[in-house]
């Protein structure tokens, strides 16, 4: 054979591969709306960087009839390229091909990829539109599933993995995702559940449709499975592209900077402003927040889970920051079970990737009841405690208001190691809130007390004067600095300066037990 017909061939054989399952499935996947594997990976990836691997490989089942059916490609499209200059591996199940379902050859193609990425110290993103395990192949899809989970596990901390769902993901393939370390999930399109509507109907007598069960908004709001929801495609992988811009490509790198024009030292005066004097009232932390970071840009993470939470992503002097607040204009910013929860992951995501903590706190305590009690709200607190204390990244505390109890140990204190901690001139640090305080404090007083109620306002006023006030443990060095809200700004970004060559460790371990 002639080196043209060999060339010719090779063209032949790509082509073929390019195709997927033919035109007429192509055809299929536009009318629904959806984008096809490639079209995703080109909208992902800079122009004309991708490098694909495995193109030419077909799955080996010989059962019911499938020996006829071998498609270059085997439903999955693996390789390699940059977003903004820099390497990532990427994985695009596609649903022309058997569903997306996976084989044990695909699957090989999968875990080749993840190898190649932790060799490499690069993110992995997967886009995953898959009808799960292909049947035809039995227990051997079923272990090729479990080769990609262990990889899951061994890459966690060490790269980023990032899991775009962009159609459906069912059964065992949904703890690939769940092992990453983001889920983005597209409205209207993509769905993740272990058992499906029907399934439940018949084991439990429920009824629900495909978009209740494990459609976006639902595991975005409900389960906080997923971090961002999408309107379309191409927002997902915006949305892909943006978190990796705040991220390094591992665990031995810092995160990239960006240029500002917005100057360190910027003051602005409404800081002085947004804090309520009554301590009842709520404000939105979102404005503190947005107000300190660079250029006022905030990339909010699981914005629709655990309200009385706030994490994310910003830039201090160019410099990438986690995020994380207790929001008062929900619940008034109490710690709860799933609070506990979002915080302690994006905490540790942060401490694994070099990225500084940042905490704005202001937070009555944890969430009383029964329903909290019995659903292990001590155990599910610890989580919290547990990530902040273990967090060896430079970790900046600013108390805003309210910093109560144990929640006030919890939320980066000095005492778990956090490097500063600033306070607002009207925070106030205290076991309880000045009312309870002096309700149990001068019980006996207010119970012989000709008018209670203005007694308990006194004596409130002498209490929170001489106990709930940020000098109190500032004289005791719990507090580095009492500043003007309106210098947050600059205050954050000289801490960080200082903080550049922080050095910490924890003992030496295998791993700590973390109260999952």
């Amino acid at each position: 054979m002639t080196i043209k017909k060999k060339l010719g061939d090779i063209r032949e054989k790509e082509k073929l591969a390019e195709l997927g399952g033919g035109p007429e499935r192509i055809k299929k996947r536009h009318k629904e709306g959806r984008l096809t594997a490639r079209e995703r990976i080109k909208i992902l990836l800079d122009q004309g960087s991708f490098q694909e691997t495995d193109k030419f490989v077909v799955h080996h089942c010989t059962d019911f009839g499938m020996e006829k059916k071998r498609i270059y490609g085997d439903g999955v499209v693996t390789g390699y390229g940059t977003i903004e200059g820099r390497t990532v591996f990427v994985f695009a199940q596609d649903f022309t091909v058997f569903g997306g379902s996976l084989s044990r050859a695909n699957a090989g193609k999968v875990c080749k990829i993840m190898d190649l990425a932790l060799k490499a110290g690069a993110p992995i993103i997967g886009l995953n539109d898959s009808g799960g395990a292909r049947i035809q192949e039995g227990v051997s899809s079923l272990a090729g599933y479990a080769d990609i989970f262990l990889r899951n596990v061994l890459a966690s901390g060490v790269i980023p993995q990032i899991s775009a769902i962009m159609g459906p993901c069912a059964g065992g393939a949904v703890y690939s995702p769940a092992i990453t370390d983001f889920i983005i999930m597209t409205q209207g399109l993509s769905r993740m559940f272990i058992t499906g509507p029907d399934v439940i109907k018949e084991v439990t007598h429920e009824e629900v449709t495909m978009e209740e069960l494990g459609g976006a908004e639902t595991h975005n709001s409900l389960s906080g499975v997923a971090h961002f929801s999408a309107e379309n495609e191409e927002q997902t992988l915006a949305i892909t592209k943006e978190l990796l811009s705040f991220i390094p490509d591992n665990n031995m790198e810092d995160p990239p900077e960006k240029e500002t024009s917005d100057p360190f030292n910027r003051v602005d005066d409404e800081l002085n402003r947004i804090v309520p004097d009554d301590p009842n009232l709520p404000y939105d932390i979102r404005k503190i927040i947005k107000n300190v970071l660079d250029d006022n840009y905030f990339f909010e993470v699981h914005r629709d889970y655990a309200k009385n939470i706030v994490v994310g992503f910003g830039r201090l002097g160019r410099k990438s920051v986690g995020v994380v607040a207790n929001q008062p204009d929900h619940l008034a910013g109490v710690l709860d079970i799933n609070s506990s929860d979002k915080g302690a992951r994006f905490i540790r995501f942060c401490d694994a990737f070099n990225i500084p903590l940042i905490t704005f706190e202001d937070v009555p305590g944890f969430l009383p009841g029964v329903t909290q009690e019995h659903g292990g709200i001590i155990r599910h607190g610890a989580k919290i405690l547990y990530a902040f204390a273990e967090a060896t990244v430079p970790k900046i505390t600013v108390i805003t208001r309210k910093a109560y109890g144990g929640a006030y140990c919890v939320m980066a204190s000095k005492h778990i190691r956090a490097d500063i901690n600033y306070a607002y001139p009207n925070a106030e640090i205290a076991v309880m809130g000045s009312k309870g305080a002096v309700q149990i404090v001068h019980r006996r007083e207010l119970k012989k007390a000709q008018d209670p109620d203005a007694l308990t306002e006194l004596k409130v006023k002498e209490f929170r004067d001489k106990f709930a006030n940020p000098f109190v443990a500032a004289e005791k060095g719990y507090i580095d600095e009492v500043i003007e809200p309106k210098y947050t700004r600059l205050k954050l970004i000289a801490a960080l300066r200082m903080l550049e060559n922080k050095r910490d460790e924890n003992p030496p371990k295998k791993h700590g037990n973390i109260p999952l």
